[in-house]
């Protein structure tokens, strides 16, 4: 089916006549080129070519010259050039990208969600947010929306987006390589050439990148370095320059990362409701247990389960652009896949508690846009698209509990009275998801007069999904009793259901700007936008027969939100400055995060809505050039994301194990979100001196996050203290293409955690991810 839609996408386009007098990529090419020598920034945020400081959108860019100078080659890294954005991964398929503290909830990953932040790649929107741990690949830009984006894109998202742009064919020939060492054995190289096949018809260009590090934590049981680096990419395009109106770009790419990691280490161990005999302290000295080290910047782990993440994706596509004139019409057809199998130590520990937790994933996508685009500035210009997107999941997940899971699953006493009960104990789950999805959008510019402009948009939206959830249970001890039975059960139960959602959406936006001068842009927005809704697919609770699911908690309504927002951008210092502000209010009814059932059946966290949160505040992005030697940028993020009404979260873990009949959720209303830090600031310089036939340069890099919560529900010890990271780089640029250049991250060796987790059992153990100790090194590129 996909190589018919490919080549009748092709086939349909290359037999269309030639009616502009303009090659489509020329261009755009011509675009980018006028911009480079004005020193304008263009971005494709509205699918038209603009420049940064005319569109109304908070909106920021990092191009490839940054990128390669501060080594910001995953979106990891990004983050700490982006104060705006949060990027939480415990391993790839649990990532999640969120933009002023909303877009995904926080923890584990359920197949039957969305993400509320989307990841686009030259165009094609990529359904699974593990393929933001993989490597940039030859890329030219990344765009970072803020705020909800559904008129103008093809895919939904209420957070956000992050738009990646890779360098285009050339019909000059070309090349580019870079090769970087550094300690912890870091080696990373890329490398991408370009050229003609047919003189200006036909042009390619192949692109890879391989980044390989050691391991920052050592494994005390098995003596090897472990959350190591290990990603390759290749991406390869060929440009076919149809007509003087028609050109076809085919996109391929391949991309692997198969690192041992994603380990987490002892961080403290902290009192909860559980009797005293079943915290972490007795069942570690009942067990013989010490963990490698209590000191968590000591770098050890004691897992003695295999860790491994492998992480595949692949696709292609075809973009295709048609200039009929007064617009231009662009049809992007994409498949992908993604496989993932991983191998965690999910007891954070080396005893067998749950030896084996994994959960191997295929996803396969394809989708359809269609745009028809108005050409060059007119008194009303347009954006009108159309989407398609289907989407499968299958998942097989595997629990199996060890010989210690009686002990620390189920307490001294009813362990010692059911010796073995659990020892064995395997679920198997097979897990399937159907997501087709399709819309139609579009967005019309007003210009009322030469400085005024009204933008309504318009998207209706249907989604269908459908779940099926199967989780078998066997082993432990064989023939138990009615009430040993139910301890089983307590633990792994067997249960089976299928769910299905559907539903029609209707939302909107509405734009006013006001271009006060040249250099002065004023806007307001609002937004009406939507999270579809989805299915539980990591197992509901069931109902007062402790047997049956409850299929009233399978499905999650969709998200409301309502978005407001005011922006200034302006140009300063005879345009040598730019400084733009935006406020903004978003307000969302129906969340959807994780909560708990506290009622019937088995405790069992799953996804629901809250009934309301917020996020709001104020963002600030300055950039200056104040000599012709040095630049310059700050950018800063005050963020107030909290839970207006939660009145069911679920139990913080220094509330968590009570006995039965204890409550078993709190009142979260005016807690904050987790994840996202109250104020975030990102500054950076670099200043050069002429020297021989080039220049010397040294630069700086920095970013500033404070604390931030680790809990779903807020709690007094899971907040992770704020911190500031400071990267240093010196080298020489010459005028001939080479670089060199020495570089140090995290040059303070500042101690710092990406983020908290509470280990399963309500024990008391908290471990966490270390972010990066001090790395060096030296790069070296070249460009011809």
């Amino acid at each position: 089916m996909i190589k018919t839609f490919l080549f009748a996408s092709a086939a349909c386009a290359a037999a269309t006549p030639a009616l502009a007098a303009e090659p489509a990529a020329d261009l755009a090419d011509q675009q980018l080129a006028s911009a480079e020598q004005s020193g304008d920034i263009v971005i494709t945020a509205r699918r038209r070519a603009e420049d940064l400081q005319k569109v109304p959108i908070a909106v920021s860019v990092v191009g490839a010259e940054q990128i390669e100078a501060t080594g910001a080659f995953n979106v990891s890294r990004l983050v700490q050039l982006q104060p705006s954005v949060q990027f939480i991964s415990s391993n790839p398929r649990n990532t999640a990208i969120n933009i002023r503290g909303i877009g995904a909830p926080f923890g584990l990953t359920n197949d039957g969600i969305e993400q509320g932040v989307g990841l686009y790649i030259d165009q094609v929107y990529y359904g699974r947010v593990a393929a933001a741990t993989l490597d940039f690949v030859d890329v030219e830009q990344v765009e970072i929306l803020r705020g909800p984006q559904g008129t103008l894109y093809g895919k939904n998202t209420t957070a956000g987006a992050l738009n990646v742009t890779t360098r285009r064919p050339s019909f000059d020939f070309e090349g580019r390589a870079e090769a970087s060492y550094g300690n912890l054995n870091f080696i990373q190289l890329k490398g991408s050439v370009s050229g003609p096949i047919v003189a200006d018809k036909i042009a390619a260009r192949i692109s890879t990148s391989v980044t390989l590090r050691d391991g920052t934590l050592l494994n005390t049981v098995t003596d090897r370095r472990v959350n190591e680096t290990s990603n390759i990419g290749i991406r390869g395009q060929i440009l076919w320059q149809a007509t003087d109106s028609l050109d076809l770009t085919l996109y391929a790419d391949w991309n692997r990362q198969d690192p041992e990691g994603f380990a987490q280490n002892f961080v403290k161990a902290v009192p909860t409701a559980r009797a005293v005999t079943r915290q972490f302290a007795n069942l570690a000295r009942l067990s013989n247990y010490t963990p490698s080290s209590i000191d968590p910047f000591d770098r050890l782990v004691d897992a003695d389960s295999v860790l491994s993440a492998k992480n595949t994706h692949g696709g292609v596509s075809l973009l295709a652009n048609w200039d009929i004139g007064p617009a231009t019409l662009t049809s992007i057809t994409a498949w992908r896949k993604w496989d993932w199998v991983p191998s965690n130590d999910r007891d954070f520990t080396s005893l067998a508690i749950t030896p084996l937790v994994n959960n191997p994933s295929q996803q396969t996508q394809w989708s359809q846009e269609l745009r028809l685009a108005s050409n060059g500035q007119n008194r009303f210009d347009y954006v009108l698209g159309a989407f398609y997107y289907n989407q499968k999941i299958n998942t097989q997940g595997v629990q199996v509990q060890g010989p210690f899971a009686g002990l620390w699953l189920l307490g001294p006493t009813v362990n010692a009275a059911n010796p073995g009960l659990i020892d064995g104990l395997r679920s198997d789950n097979d897990i399937r998801y159907r997501n087709d999805s399709f819309a139609l959008f579009g967005k019309l510019t007003w210009h009322i007069s030469d400085t005024l402009s009204i933008a309504p948009g318009l998207r209706v939206n249907y989604d269908k999904k459908d779940g099926f959830y199967n989780a078998v249970v066997t082993g432990g001890l064989p023939n138990p009793t009615p009430a040993q039975r139910a301890i089983k059960n307590s633990v792994l139960q067997n249960q089976f259901y299928e769910a299905d959602f559907s539903d029609w959406n209707v939302s909107g936006d509405l734009t006013l700007s006001w271009q006060a001068t040249d250099t002065v842009l004023a806007y307001a927005t609002y937004a009406r936008s939507f999270k579809s809704g989805g299915i539980n697919l990591n197992g509901v609770p069931t109902l007062p027969d402790n047997v049956t699911p409850n299929l009233d908690t399978a499905t999650v309504a969709p998200e409301e939100v309502n978005h407001f927002e005011i922006g200034l951008k302006t140009q300063l210092l005879d345009n040598t400055a730019t400084l733009n502000i935006a406020a903004f209010r978003t307000d969302i009814k129906d969340f959807q995060t994780t909560v708990v059932n506290n009622t019937v059946g088995v405790i069992r966290g799953y996804l629901a809505n809250v009934p309301k949160v917020r996020s709001q505040g104020v963002e600030v992005d300055f950039t200056a050039r104040p000599v012709e030697r040095l630049n310059a940028y700050v950018n800063f993020a005050w963020t107030d994301a909290t839970y207006v009404d939660f009145p069911n979260a679920p139990l913080p873990v220094e509330l968590s194990g009570g006995p039965a009949g204890s409550p078993q959720f709190v009142d979260a209303s005016g807690g904050r979100l987790p994840g996202v830090s109250e104020y975030a600031l990102s500054y950076g310089a670099e200043y050069r001196l002429p020297a021989g036939s080039g220049e010397a340069y040294a630069g700086v890099d920095g970013s500033f996050r404070s604390d931030f919560s680790s809990s779903p529900t807020p709690s007094r010890v899971m907040n992770v203290e704020g911190y500031v990271l400071t990267n240093l780089r010196a080298g020489y640029r010459s005028d001939s293409g080479w670089d060199v250049f020495g570089w140090v991250r995290n040059a303070f060796d500042t101690r710092y955690f990406d983020f908290l987790t509470a280990a399963p059992g309500s024990t008391g153990l908290i471990v966490g991810q270390l972010g990066d100790p001090r790395t060096w090194g030296v790069t070296a590129s070249v460009r011809f």
